[in-house]
């Protein structure tokens, strides 16, 4: 085995690397923790120390955050210097890329990541300026991943980027649910989503995912109704008017719905003026 050092937890940053794995799950923490303070440490961690250090921080975290968590934890409670150094594999990745990359394969192998914090990963390591494209950090962080992985990635992100904030404990979405979100977008529904979700604001994710399917499935529509040449504009999905008035149109099976909302909607009066119009054009006297 490769030799190891300690390293004092207080030098070593645990986020100088945008994260694959943004929740750690209580119960398993707590256990960790425990385990550790009775037998101590089995596995050591893995750093590589910074090319630009602060006064405190010397190393970046590239894999076992779980570990260091359990020892910051551990050395809190204890108080009397015990836990404050941790064992610590010190690596030389080429570059902060090759250390990215490292790190996603060690959780790839230890832990379940979900879709949405695959793709989490990649956005954050776009934004932080590690790679120039959503391509580059997809190829970059899964060099190993064939091509039908990697745009199943690309469309986490894309997910990620047009709806963080928006879902409930984001993180718990299967990937089924996360291609349907991507090919919802990709069709032009961002906006009819993030309007669905904001009538939802507190709702729990499979609550919010009920109030979502409508608008999903016209992802999956016919394509005859795409928006041509010769039909601009259309289909049109959504219809904003100044007074608040908003109304969507949602597919149901095989028949369309029409939903209002908005200030003027919650009287059933604006109904009876539709019917009446339905009813004029339909059934003219």
């Amino acid at each position: 085995m490769d030799p190891h050092i300690l390293i004092p937890i207080s030098e070593i940053d645990a986020y100088a690397l945008p994260r694959d794995r943004t929740q750690l799950e209580p119960e398993a923490l707590a256990e960790l923790t425990a385990s550790i303070a009775a037998t101590g440490l089995r596995q050591p961690i893995e750093v590589w120390r910074l090319s630009q250090p602060t006064a405190q921080l010397r190393y970046g975290l590239i894999s076992g955050l779980r570990r260091l968590t359990a020892h910051q934890r551990l050395a809190a409670l204890r108080q009397n210097g015990s836990f404050s150094e941790i064992a610590a594999f010190l690596r030389a990745p080429d570059s902060v890329p090759d250390a990215m990359a490292a790190m996603v394969a060690e959780n790839e192998i230890r832990a379940e990541i979900s879709p949405w914090e695959k793709g989490a990963t990649l956005l954050a390591a776009l934004r932080a300026g590690i790679f120039d494209t959503l391509d580059a950090a997809t190829s970059g962080l899964h060099p190993a991943a064939s091509r039908q992985k990697r745009t199943r990635l690309r469309a986490y992100a894309e997910v990620v980027e047009d709806l963080e904030d928006a879902i409930a404990t984001p993180e718990l979405l299967t990937g089924r649910q996360m291609q349907r979100l991507s090919a919802a977008l990709r069709a032009g529904l961002s906006d009819l989503i993030h309007l669905t979700l904001r009538d939802h604001p507190h709702a729990a994710l499979p609550s919010q995912w009920q109030a979502l399917l409508p608008v999903l499935s016209e992802a999956l529509a016919d394509p005859a109704e795409a928006t041509t040449a010769s039909h601009p504009g259309r289909p049109r999905r959504i219809l904003q008017l100044k007074q608040g008035l908003i109304i969507r149109r949602e597919r149901s099976g095989d028949s369309w719905i029409l939903r209002f909302s908005g200030p003027e909607a919650r009287s059933g009066a604006i109904i009876d003026d539709v019917l009446d119009q339905v009813e004029r054009w339909f059934q003219p006297e």
